[in-house]
């Protein structure tokens, strides 16, 4: 069963709006193990006027004790989309935590179409087991 956030996560970086909703994958996670998986749904949401191609992803991921990884790559889901004004881009991914809660936020290194590269925010999201308090971390 999927638990979906109450809260979207949104930042505006250069007209580019990119939204964030968190969700806990209870099928894919076993307290008993301290495994904890959360899906996110990202979309963004080219709001400029000009061509972007986001291409590579970089996240900052807190543990609820403190804890941190930081994860690279090119694209996202092994995509570099490009879009034109007006177009919006979805995808789905997850994020395993050995805690009941965390926060994960990033950005994205995006090309405009004269190939200047420059970096989007990904805003600040919290991942938290359902049905207990949230933290702030």
């Amino acid at each position: 069963m999927r638990y979906y956030g109450e809260v979207m996560y949104k930042a505006v970086t250069r007209n580019i709006e990119v939204e964030v909703e968190p969700f806990y994958l209870e099928e894919r996670s076993d307290p008993e193990l301290r495994r904890y998986v959360w899906g996110y749904r990202v979309t963004i949401d080219n709001q400029s006027d000009e061509l972007v191609q986001l291409l590579s992803r970089y996240w900052h991921i807190t543990d609820g004790l403190g804890r941190v990884e930081e994860v690279r790559g090119a694209g996202v889901v092994g995509e570099k989309p490009e879009l034109n004004p007006g177009d919006s881009y979805q995808y789905t991914s997850g994020c395993p935590l050995s805690t009941p809660s965390g926060i994960m936020v990033g950005k994205y290194t995006m090309r405009s179409r004269t190939g200047e590269l420059f970096d989007v925010v990904i805003p600040a999201f919290s991942l938290d087991l359902p049905g207990i308090l949230r933290t702030v971390n």
